[in-house]
């Protein structure tokens, strides 16, 4: 088989309507969209509207909170922070820039937030803005240090 010989099932593709070229098309003058009235005219959308009765979207109900100023952080863990270890990407002394740098996160956020999940054996002095309970205990077990930059840390 070559690439020329490629081609489409039959019936895959359709030829578009070509709307508004004359009587003898089939599609000429109101183009197929009826006569007057707003769904006749260009540039129309009827998208939520259901002819007066109330639409769906306020007819469900609303719920929850969403806080217009709510932090969002980078989240690195700390299986993924031994293996750039492993990998000479990242040294002793481990900043939220430092971070940045090796690739590891890809932008900080409102901050870099550190989570337990994987295993360190190394032992690295790590700021960042939050740390969860589990990753600051795993850290120090291992013979490193967390320090927590912001009010964050739980």
């Amino acid at each position: 088989m070559k690439l020329n010989d490629l081609r489409d099932n039959p019936g895959a593709t359709h030829k578009p309507k070509r709307v508004g070229r004359g009587p003898g098309s089939g599609l000429g003058k109101t183009g197929g969209r009826g006569i007057k009235g707003q769904k006749s005219r260009s540039g129309v959308a009827i998208k939520g509207y259901e002819g007066g009765q109330m639409p769906i979207y306020q007819r469900l109900p609303k719920r929850g909170f969403n806080k217009p100023n709510r932090k969002s952080y980078a989240v690195v863990n700390l299986g993924k922070i031994q293996q750039f270890i492993d990998a000479g990407k990242l040294g002793g002394e481990i900043t939220e820039t430092e971070l940045v740098d090796s690739g590891l996160v890809r932008r900080k956020l409102d901050g870099i937030r550190l989570l337990g999940k994987g295993e360190i054996t190394s032992a690295a002095k790590i700021t960042v803005t939050g740390a969860s309970k589990g990753a600051i205990e795993a850290v120090e077990k291992a013979g490193g240090s967390v320090t927590v930059t912001a009010a964050a840390a739980e």
